[in-house]
């Protein structure tokens, strides 16, 4: 898998670096700035890139409009944004139209580095990855609006961990209940969501993506 990172912290992009690295993975690339990370990505045409949301010059959301012009210009290259802190009308706006191959994590969860690394093949590999905190704020916000009130409090807790990119199974270890419950409760899920049988990967995405988009309307 190939990946071109985008950070300015010299610290944290060799240690990002390293880290991809030794989970087997290609670093092309490796920028301090928006602009020559979206040259290297032009040239290159990487698997996937990771992109600090606040870069310079400014230091507001450089990273994050390099990352909407990467998922433009190249819609099959996946992105993850790190951000230092949850920032909804950037999460909501960076899976708007196309909930696929997309990430968007805090850099305090980088530090465990298996979820990390896990959080990158699950977006390349075409999946949604959000960190748990990003969920958590947008739920709150999205609860009391429809058609997401009609899910029952367990519902939403699978709903929680869909959205982090989780498997059956792993939504099944974390709540503890069994595997078959999960399956019952995500076909609870798209039919209240009125999401028609295409396919549970998809369905999968867009429900996410409805409860984030009524939650930003919230």
């Amino acid at each position: 898998m190939r990946v071109i990172l985008a950070e300015d912290s010299v610290l944290l992009r060799d240690g990002l670096v390293r880290l991809l690295q030794a989970a087997g993975l290609e670093v092309v690339d490796a920028c301090p700035d928006a602009q020559t990370f979206l040259v290297s990505v032009r040239e290159h045409r990487p698997d996937i890139v990771v992109v600090d949301v606040r870069m310079p010059p400014t230091f507001t959301s450089e990273g994050l409009q390099a990352a909407l012009v990467v998922r433009q210009e190249l819609p099959d290259v996946a992105v993850v944004v790190l951000s230092q802190y949850v920032e909804e009308t950037y999460a909501t706006e960076l899976l708007a139209g196309r909930p696929r191959g997309v990430g968007y994590l805090l850099k305090d969860r980088v530090a465990d580095t298996s979820e990390f690394i896990e959080a990158i093949r699950t977006v390349a590999a075409g999946g949604t990855a959000l960190d748990p905190e990003v969920v958590s704020q947008l739920m709150s916000r999205a609860r009391h609006t429809d058609p997401l009130s009609r899910l029952t409090p367990r519902e939403q807790d699978v709903m929680r961990l869909m959205a982090q990119g989780r498997t059956n199974s792993a939504i099944s270890r974390e709540l503890f209940i069994g595997e078959g419950a999960v399956e019952k409760n995500v076909s609870s899920i798209f039919t209240k969501l009125d999401l028609a049988p295409t396919g549970d990967d998809h369905r999968r995405v867009l429900a996410v993506l409805q409860w984030l988009e009524h939650g930003a309307e919230g």
